[in-house]
């Protein structure tokens, strides 16, 4: 078998596109581990043309480029060999941090090569039933000058505005012209591109697929798949792949991710605050039938430790599917880890001090720092502002406005708070001493946080309180009782 997926790098490689990638993955592995004979590749359409300008490019450098292969426009940032490798590097770089193992193929080399001159050829010579197929199924008309294949002009290196006049299947020639005035005869090799709704089921047959997952869209009555299978059938003489359609991955609040309207969170800005593990396992542990809403805040957050404790639990196949590599689990809730993070000034030997005063052994440091890292970088460019608090040197104005009754809560809790007590311990005071004074949970936390935070709200505060030296606990909650 031979698992194929592809996008074109037109813009940024996001995580919405991740599920194509990661679906072919899971199919990949369940035949491996079953003795199955498969491959798995990765298409890059390098050599489909930029459609127009999108809103992150400059208008005054792209606009001549509109219309020519990604591959051969150039690289935005200069650091790339060109348009396509800069959103394709990128990409690259985090299936491999993804545990991602395919062959990447980019199409101008595949059609370079002369690997898709027979199907060119048998598109062209076989035009007018590709023609019918494509009016059959889609309910359209195709325009008088339509052809399979896009010719490159060699005078101004489009290929949206030329029309093939002739073919030669001896000379694998083809003959064209371009709206520019340019005209001439060239190569199939490296001349220009089948069409999306043929050069689809032409890979079937270049590469031999058998397997292929693609987006909802595709799979629509008269849409690529449903043409594509004509062709490959009555074109081709091939059977067309099974297909693993897939719904999309939504931005929550903004929608479809999508390349080109710049809606996107790319692979590895996610990859930088969370493992992959965890980013393998939002997508398996849903069917690709089922579409998925992705929110980088206190989702992500909750999306790590439902993970965890998965992984702890054992027999789940969205967790095998997503574990990458050796699983070294910390034992600890990732919000824990954001919470130690922000009142020990990220130093690395109290966090863990911390923790094993919690009945939390660390014994791989360097995973604890991995982990620390992770939520260094979620707090700085994803955390909402509720997540985020500073302790305060002196005690906030906002004590003033304590009830009596709050203020009871904290004496008491100067009282009784003492060294070696860990967070279940101190939770439990506070549950203990909310039962005595009879005061509702919600207005013991806020004095809590007030007198500490100057906020109504913080992180849980068993764990909370027991990362804070317990002195200054003392002192503040005494200082907050008298104000």
């Amino acid at each position: 078998h031979l698992v194929s997926t592809g996008i074109t790098p037109s813009g940024d490689i996001h995580i919405g596109n991740m599920r194509e990638i990661l679906t072919g993955d899971a199919i990949f592995r369940a035949l491996s581990e079953r003795g199955v004979e498969c491959r798995f590749n990765y298409i890059a359409d390098n050599s489909d043309p930029l459609r127009r300008v999108y809103p992150f490019l400059d208008k005054a450098t792209f606009e001549q480029h509109v219309g020519k292969p990604l591959c051969d426009i150039p690289c935005p940032c200069g650091d790339h060999a060109n348009y396509a490798e800069h959103f394709l590097a990128p990409f690259i770089q985090a299936l491999d941090r993804l545990g991602v193992s395919v062959e990447v193929v980019r199409a101008d080399e595949a059609y370079r090569r002369g690997d898709f001159d027979d199907v060119v050829i048998t598109a062209l010579t076989h035009q007018s039933k590709i023609e019918t197929i494509l009016q059959e199924e889609t309910g359209k008309e195709v325009a008088d000058d339509w052809s399979p294949f896009n010719v490159i002009c060699t005078d101004c290196g489009r290929m949206t505005d030329t029309t093939v006049t002739g073919v030669d299947p001896d000379a694998k020639t083809v003959d064209y012209t371009c709206r520019c005035g340019g005209a001439g005869t060239v190569p199939i090799a490296g001349s220009g591109k089948l069409t999306w709704r043929v050069d689809w089921p032409a890979r079937w047959e270049v590469f031999g697929v058998t397997i292929e997952p693609f987006g909802k869209d595709h799979a629509s009555k008269g849409g690529s798949y449903d043409t594509g299978s004509r062709i490959a059938l009555e074109v081709y003489g091939i059977e067309p792949p099974l297909p693993i359609p897939y719904e999309w991955i939504s931005l929550r609040g903004k929608g479809d991710m999508s390349s080109s309207k710049g809606n996107v969170i790319t692979i590895s800005e996610v990859l930088d605050v969370v493992p992959a593990e965890v980013l393998r396992y939002f997508i398996f542990k849903s069917s690709p039938t089922k579409s998925l809403g992705f929110e980088p805040g206190l989702p992500l957050l909750n999306l790590f430790d439902e993970y965890a404790a998965a992984a702890d639990k054992g027999g789940n196949r969205a967790v095998d599917l997503a574990k990458v590599g050796a699983d070294r689990p910390l034992g600890i809730p990732y919000r824990h880890i954001v919470s130690l993070l922000q009142t020990s000034g990220g130093n690395i030997h109290r966090i863990a001090e911390i923790l094993e005063r919690n009945g939390v052994e660390v014994t791989d440091m360097e995973r604890l720092q991995q982990l620390v890292d992770y939520a260094s970088r979620w707090l700085e460019t994803f955390a909402p502002e509720e997540v985020k608090f500073q302790i305060q040197d002196s005690l906030p104005e906002r004590a003033g406005e304590l009830s009596e009754e709050q203020k009871r809560v904290l004496a008491a809790l100067a009282e009784k708070l003492h060294h070696g007590m860990n967070a279940d311990q101190i939770h439990d005071l506070i549950y203990e001493i909310k039962e005595d004074l009879g005061i509702a949970p919600g207005s013991v936390f806020k004095a809590i946080y007030v007198s500490l935070l100057g906020k109504d709200r913080g992180p849980r505060a068993g764990w909370f309180l027991s990362s804070l030296d317990m002195d200054f606990l003392k002192k503040r909650f005494g200082e907050a009782a008298a104000a």
